[in-house]
């Protein structure tokens, strides 16, 4: 399975979900959940997390939090060690409690705020545990539906904010009886397994966040990349050394000086991470195995040739993401 990918910044809004290990329960009795919601509230303390809703299921929750220093994995790391000490002691067990690594969907701010968080209270109903969202206690809808009193550390402002007239919690009873209509349009704006935003939004996120070499292990990175032409970028790179990228699908020997135009353009498209081998390879017409060796190949050879080696740098940095 690949390694989950973090992107991390101040003022970065999070829908955070987090399983019990094997999908057994992370919550025994209300005491637990009592211990929990506590723990969440020295984490928002400790790490100056901003919270805006929560549903404590029987194997996992959901958070919609703000983070507003660039520490989501060490705040959820906090969270989930300090709660699993805490449920082991108060049990008499050892070992793990949650399920690998929480899962993170990072969120386009304010326009998705209202959405989640009722995405998030409607689970309860969802999971046919409750039929009426009042009866079910360890969320924070009734905060927000009735004014029930909230717990310090949630935030309810920025959500009533977007709600005109005097009784906003009629008003968020409301929205959250019609979301299960809009609930389909909210994950249709759920792009490469990681946002949820607009096109916009998720452009922004890959020009600021996607690294020039993608990691082999997450996936995720290579899925954001897609939205990258490197076909487009391949052909700008080639009119730049002068040479046709069709030509090398079309001969079947090339110069010298076509090799090496061909290895420049190779090794920069693979080394972005983009493309497959197989991929690469149908572009210039030959097998995968064909790229890896040109690959090494041309690495090798640029050790040995400092001229090569710039006009590599000169073509890889039309690739650059």
């Amino acid at each position: 399975m690949g390694r989950a990918w973090r992107i991390e910044f101040e003022g970065a809004l999070y829908h955070i979900l987090s399983r019990g290990n094997e999908q057994k329960d992370i919550f025994y009795d209300d005491q637990d959940r009592q211990l929990f919601l506590k723990t969440i509230g020295e984490m928002s303390e400790r790490f100056e997390i901003d919270v805006f809703a929560y549903v404590l299921m029987g194997n996992h929750y959901h958070l919609l939090l703000k983070t507003n220093r660039s520490n989501l994995s060490k705040s959820m790391q906090w969270l989930g060690l300090t709660y699993t000490r805490r449920f082991n002691l108060r049990h008499i067990r050892s070992g793990h409690l949650f399920q690998g690594r929480f899962k993170s969907i990072i969120v386009q701010n304010d326009a998705y705020l209202m959405r989640l968080s009722c995405y998030i209270h409607r689970n309860p109903l969802r999971a046919g545990i409750v039929e009426r969202l009042v009866d079910y206690r360890w969320s924070s809808y009734k905060a927000y539906a009735y004014g029930d009193k909230a717990l310090k550390w949630l935030l309810t402002k920025p959500i009533f904010s977007q709600f005109k007239g005097k009784d906003k919690h009629k008003a968020y009873r409301e929205k959250v009886q019609s979301y299960a209509k809009e609930e389909k349009k909210l994950w249709e704006d759920f792009r490469h397994g990681m946002i949820i935003g607009s096109k916009k939004f998720v452009d922004k996120i890959r020009g600021a966040y996607l690294p020039e070499n993608l990691h082999k292990e997450i996936p995720q990175q290579r899925d954001l990349a897609k939205g990258i032409d490197p076909v487009a970028r391949l052909r700008k790179a080639a009119r730049m050394l002068d040479c046709d990228l069709d030509h090398f699908r079309r001969v079947p020997r090339i110069t010298k000086a076509d090799r090496d135009d061909r290895d420049l353009l190779v090794l920069s498209v693979w080394k972005t991470g983009v493309l497959t081998n197989n991929e690469i390879g149908r572009l210039f017409g030959m097998t995968y195995s064909s790229v890896s060796h040109i690959v090494r190949s041309a690495m090798q050879r640029m050790e040995k040739n400092n001229n090569l080696k710039e006009r590599f740098d000169h073509v890889y940095s039309l690739f650059k993401i």
